[in-house]
């Protein structure tokens, strides 16, 4: 692992619910998002500085995840953000949602930084490289 966890704290809205108030499974998708942003932005890189100074955005390539318990109704989420791996231009981020320390759901995240014109690969930019604790 290249930096420190980032953990992101989410309750469960209403809306985030079936009939049951049980977390429906790709709310948990949200969730992850809205740590992996809140963790660029804790780094000192808003999704919008990255557009325009930068060039680039970040797509999902692929994930796996795993439900382990359910995230009902009222809920307090931690949701953890831990770079794996860093490459040219692809990111591996492990991602864990937990209540009260225990993990509900897990997940390895790859995703893959684009020009923000062209959606081709390109590298990582290197301030944000340096940041996470990777070598450029």
């Amino acid at each position: 692992m290249l930096n420190q966890n980032y953990s992101f704290p989410i309750r469960v809205y209403y809306q985030d619910t079936d009939a049951g108030g049980v977390v429906y499974h790709s709310t948990h998708l949200d969730f992850m998002e809205r740590a992996r942003y809140e963790w660029l932005r804790e780094m000192g890189f808003d999704v919008n500085a990255l557009i325009q100074i930068h060039k680039t955005v970040f797509m999902v390539r692929s994930l796996e995840i795993e439900y382990f318990k359910p995230a009902v109704l009222d809920d307090l989420l931690q949701v953890t953000v831990q770079v794996e791996k860093i490459g040219g231009s692809r990111i591996t981020i492990c991602q864990e949602i937990l209540r009260s320390q225990i993990k509900l759901v897990n997940a390895t995240v790859h995703v893959v930084c684009v020009g923000a014109d062209s959606l081709k690969p390109v590298r990582v930019p290197v301030p944000l490289r340096q940041k996470i604790g990777a070598s450029s």
